[in-house]
């Protein structure tokens, strides 16, 4: 069994250039790697993964070159973590936005802290839901809340999350972890090629959602270019309301 933890120091685990370089990539090491039969990923300390570093994001907004580079990384995050083979657990041990998000919920099985509050946050920051969550949030949960929590980036605890099937399991904070391990070790010892091809089969459904997919992640990258990107980043920046007026 393998464990990632996602580390900023700081920052809530944040997503950064370096962090999302090493996410577009890990995922396909894992995946050729035969000796690893299990994964889990999880945050350290009290956070899974708080959204993009606003430093980082600075630097897209209005930037072609840095738009064109973060698309190429955040399409390999996702085509990635659907081709690996090996099961990924996600424990989700607070608060996750962005990448982290995409993480956490691409996870073929999630486990998360019940009392912990996440949203996907896209449109709060002025740019479309690109990262992930068009390909499979209506699988989890339906079209109908996808649609809802999508498009008000409201907040969900873990407890919501699991009622409305958008996670695995909610538990207690304490037992986040040492779930995720019993299931990875679970997974670890059965059947190999059996669990890998059943996991190979189910995320089919994931593949036909890439068109989709796809156009999101286009949508969202042409949103950084633009006017509504740069108020929301001043917005978050400032800890303001933002004024979209366009």
């Amino acid at each position: 069994m393998l464990l990632i933890t996602l580390s900023n120091p700081g920052k809530l685990n944040a997503t950064d250039a370096v962090m999302h370089a090493e996410l577009a990539r890990v995922f396909r090491e894992v995946g050729d790697d035969q000796s690893v039969r299990a994964v889990v990923v999880t945050g350290e300390g009290k956070a899974f993964s708080a959204g993009g570093d606003l430093s980082w994001i600075a630097d897209q907004v209005g930037n072609y070159e840095q738009t064109m580079r973060v698309m190429k990384e955040a399409g390999d995050i996702v085509r990635t973590m659907i081709d690996c083979d090996t099961p990924i657990i996600s424990a989700i041990n607070g608060v996750a936005v962005g990448a982290g998000l995409a993480v956490a919920l691409l996870a073929d099985i999630s486990i998360i802290d019940e009392a912990t509050r996440f949203t996907d946050g896209h449109i709060r920051l002025g740019v479309g839901a690109g990262d992930h969550a068009v390909a499979i949030w209506p699988l989890l949960c339906g079209m109908a809340k996808a649609k809802y929590y999508l498009l008000t980036s409201d907040f969900i605890d873990g407890r919501e999350a699991e009622r409305i099937g958008l996670v695995s399991k909610a538990v207690p904070a304490d037992d986040v972890l040492p779930a995720a391990f019993a299931i990875a070790n679970k997974l670890a010892l059965g059947p190999r090629d059996a669990t890998r091809l059943t996991k190979r089969a189910l995320n089919h459904w994931l593949r036909q959602a890439l068109p989709a997919f796809e156009a999101s992640l286009a949508y969202e990258m042409l949103n950084f270019l633009g006017p509504d990107a740069a108020e929301g980043l001043s917005a978050l920046q400032h800890k303001r309301a933002p004024e979209f007026v366009k």
